[in-house]
């Protein structure tokens, strides 16, 4: 008895030829809330982003969990959104059990200056919200969260090579995922083996060719503390 040929091939067997376009831009990205009329009034209001669609169902289609919601998206320049679900009787958000999960999980917005970011450092104070300006060298960022607590961060570019190093990332996830392979299959810390990897590669140490070169072309400016 012959079998059907499977529907999805594996990603060997993919012709080159036929693999989809690559993602154009962010569309948008969701979290949820607990209160979409204080969410709509900070990024209209202090965000400058237009709430441009609102919609809600009693189950998600996606899924088909039958839970009810009401859905906003609010747009940034280039037409991509940032997106919020309210659900009634939706319990609260536990804690997270380390800080780091709360703050590595936050999305960046650009503008074009420095000068850009510093004044919405003021204008966000102005209108209440903490706010924490850090000089990357690569990139100038002020982080700050909304009514919900997703961190979020006005960033802009200073080395616009910062996202052109293909190389040098892939020769550090091979180091990474070398150094987590060899802890795992001995029977080493793992923590501790990663640990080192970061040791060698520390942030100020990573970018010192680039803050070298863009120094060379323009005045250095000064971080806010």
């Amino acid at each position: 008895m012959e079998h059907d040929a499977p529907l999805v091939q594996s990603v060997d067997a993919f012709p080159a030829a036929a693999n989809p376009i690559g993602p154009q831009r962010l569309h948008h990205v969701a979290y949820v809330t607990y209160d979409s009329e204080a969410t709509a009034d900070f990024y209209t209001r202090v965000m400058g982003m237009p709430m441009v669609n609102a919609v809600m169902d009693d189950h998600l289609p996606s899924t088909g969990d039958r839970t009810p919601y009401f859905h906003t998206f609010f747009r940034m320049g280039d037409g991509s959104t940032i997106a919020f679900f309210e659900s009634p009787g939706l319990p609260a958000t536990p804690d997270p059990p380390t800080p780091a999960f709360k703050n590595f999980n936050h999305i960046a917005m650009q503008v074009p200056t420095r000068a850009d970011v510093d004044h919405w450092r003021t204008w966000l104070e102005w209108n209440g919200t903490e706010v924490q300006v850090v000089d990357h060298h690569i990139i100038y960022s002020a982080y700050f969260e909304d009514p919900n607590g997703v961190r979020l961060e006005i960033t802009a570019t200073i080395v616009d090579s910062w996202n052109d190093q293909p190389q040098v990332a892939a020769d550090a996830l091979a180091e990474w995922s070398q150094a987590k392979r060899g802890a795992q299959a001995t029977g080493a810390d793992v923590e501790e083996a990663l640990r080192g990897v970061i040791a060698g590669h520390a942030h100020q140490a990573s970018i010192a060719p680039h803050i070298e070169h863009n120094l060379s072309r323009q005045p250095a400016h000064r971080s806010h503390r």
